[in-house]
């Protein structure tokens, strides 16, 4: 990507957003070509994200002061990223911020339009403190608009939570996600781990959970990067939000069984169970592509988890948002060849709508629409029905989602149950309002 400055590059990945592909992604890639350094990659990531995130907010100020006028995306780029620099970066000093984005709407070939951000811009730094009381009364009148989700989402929620509920998620998910590691104990031991990021300048947090083992999380505080940190390379710690860890807990996966990790990539969730099986036993890592399952390998070859086999899985119909996903056709007595027929436990992580994670899938707000959910509980039911002959009479079954919404969890447990193939042992959901981390649904059951 052409371009060394972190608010041309910003433009750049903004533009490049209109095509469909992942914010994410394309910030990644982006960001491993330029030659920045970390202070400005930091500035390119916050102005990404935060517009991102921001969209609807930040088009709210935009037609305040353009009579509602469309305007064309390159413009309405340029003003997204000049106003949140001025009302969402307290580091930025707002003349600077007016006049890099001036400068940059001419080096885009909008000399004509120069002008006109001037003023807009220029108009808001005269109005800054109505402006910011603005800001705040609309996240109590129009929370949709003042927090930047879709309205039916919001109105979902309410619905289902209430209004002090909805804005505390709101909220979380327009904040920077924190930075966890999980100590990997098949390289070594927590305090080695510990010894060696204090050598690396990495500063750290303990994380206790009742679903987590002590000494097993982090918060990682601040650190260099971390795929040039010795210890990442060296496999001694998976990057991992603690919420993911529930579903092995109640998994309770042990050395010498026969384990299914469905939908395995990219492999947090696969990699703890190996080490919780000592690497003793078979685990078998299926996923749609092989591209997925290569990420896998990947990262196991970095762990050295080495009780793992991957296989391909036939699959149609779509299932998490915007990615191709399931319905299983049939996994027994075929797509597993090495594997046994039926397995000890399974671990089923299901495609969602990933609403528990939306702060860190920052455009995904964008990207769902209502009859997602509605897809996506037929896609997760059929996925376990078509399960359920795989797994061994008294095994275990977990059904898991990164999900907040009832339909993809408890709607579908309960739908599942009337088939009466398996005995529902537990359930247990987590939420960011609740328990301060990631949005989780877990379920276990047992096979008559």
């Amino acid at each position: 990507m052409s371009g060394q400055n972190p608010r041309e590059i910003a433009v750049q990945i903004l533009r490049r957003r209109q095509d469909g592909e992942f914010v994410e992604n394309l910030l990644e890639t982006a960001l491993d070509s330029a030659r920045l350094s970390p202070a400005d990659r930091g500035l390119c990531q916050e102005l990404v994200y935060g517009i991102v995130r921001w969209q609807a907010t930040l088009d709210w100020l935009i037609s305040r002061k353009t009579r509602e006028q469309a305007q064309k995306p390159l413009l309405r780029d340029l003003l997204r990223l000049g106003l949140y620099q001025i009302f969402w970066l307290d580091r930025i000093p707002n003349h600077a911020a007016v006049n890099e984005t001036v400068e940059l709407a001419k080096r885009n070939k909008l000399t004509a339009q120069a002008g006109f951000i001037n003023a807009v811009l220029r108009g808001y730094l005269r109005e800054f403190e109505a402006t910011k009381q603005a800001l705040g009364e609309l996240q109590a009148k129009e929370p949709h608009i003042g927090y930047s989700h879709p309205r039916w989402l919001v109105e979902r929620w309410e619905n289902q939570w209430g209004r002090e509920k909805t804005l505390r998620l709101l909220g979380w998910n327009n904040s920077p996600p924190k930075t966890f590691a999980r100590a990997n104990a098949l390289k070594a031991d927590p305090g080695k781990l510990l010894a060696q990021w204090r050598d690396e300048d990495v500063e750290y947090d303990f994380v206790r959970h009742d679903w987590i083992e002590e000494n097993l999380v982090f918060e990682l505080k601040s650190h260099p990067p971390l795929a040039r940190l010795p210890s990442f390379q060296q496999g001694l710690f998976y990057v991992q939000d603690p919420s993911t860890l529930l579903a092995v807990k109640a998994l309770d996966p042990k050395p010498g069984e026969a384990i299914l990790d469905l939908c395995a990539a990219p492999g947090g969730k696969l990699t703890y169970i190996a080490r919780l099986m000592n690497n003793e036993g078979r685990l078998v890592a299926h996923d749609l592509s092989p591209e997925r399952l290569k990420l896998v390998q990947e990262n196991c070859a970095r762990l050295g988890v080495t009780c793992v086999q991957a296989a391909v899985s036939k699959m149609d119909a779509r299932g998490a948002v915007g990615t191709p996903h399931p319905t299983l056709q049939s996994l027994v007595g075929r797509g597993v060849p090495t594997a046994p027929t039926h397995f000890d436990r399974i671990l089923l992580d299901a495609p969602c709508s990933n609403t528990g994670v939306m702060r860190r899938r920052v455009d995904l707000r964008w990207r769902i629409k209502p009859e997602e959910i509605s897809r996506l509980h037929l896609v997760q039911l059929d996925l376990l029905r078509h399960t359920v002959p795989l797994l061994k009479p008294a095994g275990t079954l977990v059904y898991s989602t990164c999900s907040l919404e009832q339909e993809e969890n408890q709607d579908v447990v309960a739908a599942f149950l009337q088939h009466k193939t398996l005995n529902l042992e537990s359930e247990r959901e987590l939420s960011p309002f609740a328990n301060g981390v990631d949005g989780a649904y877990v379920a276990r059951f047992t096979k008559s």
